[in-house]
C-alpha cells in the first residue's frame, strides 16, 4: 500500500469533485420535484422536465456517486490510520451513508413522476430538498474540525 500513498492526494481530490458534482444533483433533482409536480397538469412543461431529471440522476448524479464511493473506499484502505484519528469519520460516514439512501430514494420518486405517479406534493419536494444541506453541513464540519 505504501507505494500508492503517492497518489493519495490525488484520489482525495478527485474525491472531493465528485462528491461536490453528487452534491449538486441532491440539491437540485428535488427541485425540479417539485416544478415537476406542480406543474404536472402542464404536459409540454413536465416532458422537459423529465428530461432534466433522467440526465441529472442517470448521467450525472450515478457516476458522481459511484466516483464518490470509490474515491472514498480507497483513501480509507490507503490510510486506515484514519479511524484513530476520532470520531469524525465515524460521523461523516454515516451521513454519507444516509445521502446514499437519499439518492437513491430520489431514483424511486423520478420513477413514480416519470411514470405519472404523484404521491407527493410540491411541498413535500421542498422539505425533502433540505435533507442533503443539513449533511453536507455534518460532512464538511467533521471532515474539515475533526474532532
Amino acid at each position: 500500500m505504501e507505494g500508492f500513498m503517492e497518489y493519495y492526494l490525488y484520489v482525495k481530490a478527485l474525491h472531493i469533485v465528485a462528491f461536490v458534482a453528487w452534491m449538486a444533483v441532491l440539491f437540485y433533482l428535488p427541485r425540479l420535484f417539485v416544478y415537476h409536480t406542480e406543474n404536472k397538469d402542464n404536459s409540454s412543461f413536465v416532458d422537459v422536465v423529465k428530461i432534466q431529471e433522467n440526465k441529472l440522476y442517470y448521467f450525472i448524479g450515478t457516476p458522481a456517486i459511484l466516483i464518490t464511493i470509490i474515491t472514498g473506499i480507497i483513501m480509507i484502505v490507503l490510510n486506515l490510520e484514519l479511524f484513530k484519528t476520532g470520531a469524525w469519520l465515524h460521523v461523516k460516514l454515516l451521513f454519507a451513508f444516509f445521502l446514499i439512501v437519499y439518492h437513491i430514494d430520489c431514483g424511486r420518486h423520478l420513477k413514480n413522476l416519470e411514470n405519472n405517479i404523484y404521491k407527493k406534493s410540491g411541498k413535500f419536494y421542498r422539505f425533502y430538498n433540505e435533507i442533503p444541506t443539513i449533511a453536507l453541513f455534518v460532512i464538511a464540519f467533521s471532515a474539515i474540525i475533526k474532532f
